[in-house]
């Protein structure tokens, strides 16, 4: 009984040992390729610092015109309303039609038109109004801009219209007091820092480990490792084992290089947690890579196989728009996508401090599309060779 135990451990032992050799030959085998390697490198540090500071979706001193044919002391006012950091006086201008053309010129992105007997209107209690002209060429930021004017000048219209009825003291009011959670300081550069490093985890994690297959396949030495004592598993497995270490080691670059000491993104979950749930992600989009190299039969036909399957997962998996706003055909094929519940991992141990035991629906989802799919692509390994 002991020596069979032995026997076992002994299988165990050399098992082991043969999959780290290979594991530590396709490391060696990356770090010789230094084109690849700085892109990494670039794509978890730089590129991350560019896209959480260069890129904003939000309103920022938005070139606003303006023509007051009233000149009054009402009219001031609600120009002074209109204020940094989300609006920007550029200037006030005699004719509309200037800045009509300021406008078409990109020079503009707003046009405040308001217009005679403004001020008397409004002490009478008259009805009248003023004009916004947005450019929507940006269509994001116009929106924003007139969402933002029409919560000034709506604000602005029920003080005047209080204080024409001799209510200086508006007395009772019922106001919407927002309470923001997980980023309460609503800061952009978080989301967009955070979506950056998904974008590459999942870009990665699919084109690494195929690109290790392939490459083996170019060199002719897939034969040799099938006639030595490893398993397809082991040779396959160790590729997704080192790219998913050097993946690991880029995620942490990102998160204490960048994330955390420049724009302050908080790990209010645990750290180990994290990192596990990113191993995983990165052991199921490698599945896909693994499939895709036992289709293709050189480097570029790969490279082109992992932008086929990278492209809509980043499109359709809830980074650049809301997954419950997509419709219902593309929620339903998006089951597939890894990169869906890695989203909801990420922000769920990152910002909300959730634990495994919230997670473990999203966790479970990529468990088993990951073992689906480097089954699959283990079958289609086999089955080249036979």
């Amino acid at each position: 009984m002991t020596g069979k135990g032995m026997t076992v451990l002994e299988r165990l032992t050399r098992w082991v040992r043969r999959l780290t050799a290979m594991t530590w030959k396709e490391v060696l085998q990356l770090s010789r390729d230094v084109p690849l390697l700085l892109f990494l490198l670039y794509s978890f540090s730089l590129g991350v610092l560019v896209s959480g500071a260069g890129i904003t979706m939000q309103l920022h001193n938005a070139e606003l015109l303006v023509h007051d044919a009233d000149h009054s002391q009402s009219s001031r006012e609600l120009i002074h309303r209109f204020h940094p950091p989300y609006f920007n006086f550029a200037g006030e201008i005699n004719d509309p039609r200037e800045g009509l053309r300021q406008l078409d010129e990109g020079r503009a992105m707003l046009l405040l038109d308001i217009p005679p007997r403004f001020h008397e209107a409004l002490a009478g209690g008259e009805r009248t109004a003023v004009q916004l002209l947005v450019d929507t060429t940006n269509a994001p930021q116009g929106l924003s801009a007139a969402s933002y004017a029409v919560r000034i000048v709506s604000m602005f219209g029920s003080e005047a219209g209080l204080n024409s009825l001799g209510f200086h003291d508006a007395g009772p009011m019922v106001l919407s007091a927002h309470r923001v959670w997980f980023n309460p300081n609503q800061d952009e550069t978080w989301y967009q820092s955070i979506s950056n490093v998904l974008r590459m985890i999942t870009l990665f994690g699919v084109l690494l480990p195929a690109a290790a297959l392939v490459r083996e396949k170019e060199r002719g030495t897939v034969e040799q490792l099938l006639v030595s004592p490893l398993s397809p598993f082991q040779i396959m497995f160790s590729k997704v084992l080192a790219m998913s270490l050097v993946i690991l080691l880029a995620t942490s670059l990102a998160v204490y290089g960048v994330l955390r000491p420049v724009f302050h993104v908080p790990m209010k979950g645990s750290p180990a947690l994290f990192f596990l749930f990113t191993a995983l992600h990165t052991f199921t989009t490698a599945g896909f890579g693994l499939v895709a190299a036992t289709i293709a039969r050189n480097q570029a036909q790969v490279g082109m196989m992992a932008l086929f399957l990278v492209g809509p997962m980043l499109l359709l998996s809830g980074i650049t728009a809301p997954f419950e706003s997509m419709p219902r055909w593309v929620q339903t094929v998006m089951i597939v996508s890894p990169l869906r519940y890695y989203i909801d991992v990420t922000y769920g141990v990152m910002l909300k401090g959730a634990g495994l035991d919230l997670l473990w629906k999203p966790v479970g989802a990529m468990l088993l599309l990951g073992g689906t799919l480097f089954g699959y692509g283990m079958w289609r390994f086999r089955r080249q060779f036979q």
